[in-house]
């Protein structure tokens, strides 16, 4: 691999870090800012709505910005918005100063996908992809955790200026080692927008928020269920939140090698692996002796879809594949916001710390769902082509072809 997808998991590390880091610190910053934990909760739904909104914003505002300078944007605009945070004055503050954070995110793996793949050859591009994103998995075993610890010994506003210096080694990774990609193509917002309406890419986006619902879904409860259900100490939940991340860290390198031979069956099997997954979790996660392990292969199975459903969105937007591989981090944000939703409700509702597994199982059955109906239509596609081209003669046929 080049050393520029190093830079990019450079990057993906500190996004990683800021992204999860919120949900152990919630106590110290409501503790600090005079506000309840669940008030304090809405920091992370700001960053959160952060990249939802900032993937299709910001990519459409660069579309004909070089692919590298935009990179470089992307990660001082993320840099900027974790100094906000760290120097807040107050709540409002720091809720703006996530947003902040949140907004370069989806944008910059967006962008980032595009370049990891252009800088490989056609038959690595998903392996490229998995290497980048392997900055986001390594995180939530060792970023997460010890900035966790760090902001809790330190105060959290030691967390966020740990992050910035982060983003800044990002930078200069970025700077020295990413390429300036040879005869890029700029398309405009219009064409990055009519790709993003292909009824493929748009079931892509839809596989992605239904399927991976699921994870979030249990992974936003998880310290409750671990101590309230499998018995583990509060002290516990920092290693058990770092097996999540050994599980994502090797689901992501089974990812790469697995979608370059086959993407479409790799997200299937990924997807009804999940889902079984998540059944057998709202048993085993009411033990001590079998919950790290099932935390182990939820990280690892829920983690696998991510590579497929990144390039499968970029295939289907091949002339302007930027705007789409942004828009589905917005998915699985999305799917994070949904998830967590569904699985408070179940919980609230009163079917017990562990339903949110069920609730997720159901979530990913749905992704699989839609993951399938795509697959049958992108099946009868080429067919319906071919009978158009036999009619066409050779003018058509050179038209189908570029199209496919």
């Amino acid at each position: 691999m080049p050393l520029a997808i190093l830079a990019l998991a450079v990057s993906a590390f500190g996004i990683g870090t800021t992204e999860f880091v919120m949900m152990g610190l919630l106590p110290d910053v409501a503790n600090d800012l005079g506000t309840s934990v669940p008030t304090a909760g809405f920091l992370v739904s700001a960053y959160a709505l952060g990249v939802v909104v900032g993937a299709p914003l910001l990519t459409a505002l660069g579309a004909k910005v070089p692919r590298k300078r935009m990179l470089l944007l992307l990660m001082g605009l993320f840099t900027i918005g974790n100094l906000a945070s760290a120097f807040a004055p107050g709540y409002g503050a720091l809720l703006a100063g996530r947003f902040l954070a949140g907004l370069p995110h989806g944008a910059f793996f967006g962008v980032g996908a595009v370049v990891a793949a252009r800088l490989v050859a056609e038959e690595r591009r998903a392996r490229a992809v998995a290497a980048m994103f392997l900055g986001l998995t390594v995180a939530n075993i060792v970023g997460v955790p010890a900035a966790t610890a760090l902001g809790q010994h330190l105060g959290w506003r030691a967390t966020f200026v740990v992050v910035s210096a982060i983003g800044v080694l990002a930078l200069a990774s970025l700077a020295l080692l990413v390429p300036r990609l040879p005869d890029e193509a700029h398309t405009g917002v219009a064409q990055e927008a009519r790709a993003l309406r292909e009824p493929q890419v748009l079931l892509g986006l839809l596989t992605a928020v239904f399927g991976f619902a699921g994870v979030f879904a249990v992974y936003s409860y998880l310290a409750s269920m671990m101590t309230q259900v499998a018995g583990f100490a509060d002290g516990s939940v920092t290693w058990l939140l770092a097996l999540f991340g050994v599980g994502m860290t090797l689901g992501a390198l089974a990812a790469g090698p697995l979608t370059d031979r086959a993407l479409r069956p790799t997200l299937y099997g990924s997807l009804g692996a999940l889902a079984v997954v998540l059944v057998a979790f709202h048993f085993a996660a009411r033990s001590e002796a079998t919950a790290p392990v099932a935390i182990v292969v939820l990280g690892a199975v829920g983690f696998l879809t991510t590579t497929p459903l990144q390039i499968l969105v970029m295939n289907k937007a091949r002339r302007a594949p930027t705007l789409a591989s942004a828009s589905n981090h917005s998915a699985f944000n999305l799917a994070n916001a949904g998830g967590a939703w569904l699985g408070g409700a179940a919980i609230s509702a009163g079917w017990g710390w562990t339903s949110p597994a069920l609730v997720g199982a159901a979530l990913t059955v749905a992704g699989l769902g839609v993951a399938v109906t795509a697959g049958a239509l992108d099946r009868r596609a080429p067919r319906a082509a071919s009978h158009v081209v036999a009619s066409g003669g050779p003018r058509l046929r050179e038209e189908v072809t570029e199209g496919a």
